[in-house]
């Protein structure tokens, strides 16, 4: 597990020592992606560690452009994705995975996405699909190159019996979730993926792929959040945490979904003590469920709460969410939110302030060009201020020659000539 090259490179970047991390990876509360089939810079998600963040592209059934998803990965990188995440279900799914590659960062997948789809195409059904053709897409993606993969493990057939009994106002909205879950109720047999874990983890530590387990159960409404379902879930990733451990397999753990602000930091103590401090990838969370077309930023409200109270691993959430296929557009404004949430709580955590006080020192200065280079979205800062130019180049059209920087400058330069 433990891979020094690394660690050194990780070490480097997030200036905390080698013995540090290397401790706590192989305690499993620091995961570094990077399959050994790849030549990418490394990144290390967890314990002590900037918060990352993910950006989702992908295909669907109803639009496969590939150039466009590949615009989107570059795009998302571009404006402060660590990772990207190629969700597609729509097209030659083997090919887009591998274009994707291309872009030199960490990459994950959905495995049963590729199983269901196939199963669908051949054969008429996601149900159809066999274990030995799921495991083989696992495979598959590991020996691509794969960094992490999200495999929905945890929802078992007594979890999936209670649920039905619980009556959840939206049921499960995890689309890997229900595919496993679809199947189950149609073979009446337990999770394929529960049954072959201990093969799965044989695949995992010979690539080094880090196992993202996924949250099948997560709450996609804030009515059914922190339900008995979503914590028995979360119970057993626990115990699937530490067989990934016995194995010295990477893994960590995936979280919910839409939430009330005021939950946030309790569902966050909860996972680290039953998944014993394993990094945390959260979807969101959502804080309220009226914000279409602005969910970026709903996502990111409770991105900032999650992190701050101990997430590691932030899912970006785009305005298309609950809406459509997000666009190259959606994706950015996607990342510069979930990239603001994070940077936030390493700010609070005594990390990268230096930016934000060269920011300071530019404003204080009226220096333009310095503040331009400091920004996370640097086209649109400019954008802006040429949209309504002012009379003094020195300030901005929303004070004008009524600066407040400009005005104490002046005056207190005449009070001391």
């Amino acid at each position: 597990m433990l891979l020094s090259e690394e660690v050194k490179e990780i070490s480097k970047k997030e200036k905390i020592s080698e013995e540090k991390i290397a401790k706590r990876v192989a305690r499993g509360k620091i995961v570094i992606l990077k399959n050994v089939l790849r030549d990418i810079p490394p990144v290390g998600i967890g314990k002590g560690l900037r918060v990352k963040i993910n950006a989702n592209i992908g295909t669907s059934p109803d639009y496969v452009n590939i150039d466009e998803e590949l615009e989107k990965g570059k795009v998302a990188v571009k404006y402060g994705a660590d990772t990207l995440m190629d969700l597609s279900t729509g097209g030659d799914l083997d090919k887009i995975r591998r274009e994707i590659l291309k872009i030199p960062v960490p990459l994950g997948t959905v495995p049963i996405y590729q199983a269901g789809v196939e199963s669908a195409i051949k054969k008429g059904s996601i149900v159809d699909m066999s274990e030995d053709e799921i495991l083989k897409v696992i495979e598959k993606h590991a020996k691509d190159g794969v960094d992490f993969m999200t495999l929905h493990v945890g929802i078992t057939k007594e979890s999936l019996e209670k649920l039905e009994r619980q009556k959840r106002i939206m049921g499960i909205v995890s689309r890997g979730g229900s595919f496993i879950a679809c199947w189950m109720l149609h073979n009446k047999e337990e999770n394929p993926l529960y049954k072959n874990y201990d093969y799965i983890l044989e695949i995992a530590k010979e690539y080094n792929v880090v196992l993202s387990l996924g949250d099948a159960l997560r709450p996609g409404a804030i009515a059914d959040a922190s339900d008995r379902a979503q914590i028995q879930e979360l119970i057993i990733l626990g115990e699937l945490v530490d067989r990934a451990r016995e194995k010295k397999v990477q893994c960590m753990v995936e979280g919910p979904g839409h939430m009330r602000l005021n939950e946030i930091e309790a569902n966050v103590i909860i996972q680290k003590k039953l998944c014993k401090e394993a990094p945390f990838y959260v979807l969101g969370p959502l804080v309220t469920d009226i914000a279409p077309g602005y969910d970026h930023i709903a996502g990111a409200i409770g991105g900032t709460i999650a992190a701050y109270a101990g997430a590691d691993f932030l899912c970006y959430v785009t305005p298309a969410e609950h809406l459509a296929l997000p666009s190259v557009e959606d994706v950015k404004l996607g990342v510069i939110a979930s990239k603001i949430a994070a940077h936030a709580v390493d700010i609070a955590r005594g990390l990268d302030y230096e930016l934000d006080l060269e920011m300071s020192k530019a404003r204080a200065e009226l220096n333009w060009k310095k503040q331009f280079e400091l920004c996370i979205d640097k086209e649109k800062a400019i954008e802006y201020r040429k949209r309504r130019k002012p009379q003094d180049k020195d300030v901005c059209t929303m004070c004008g020659r009524y600066c407040a920087v400009k005005l104490i400058k002046r005056f207190k330069n005449e009070a001391d000539s």
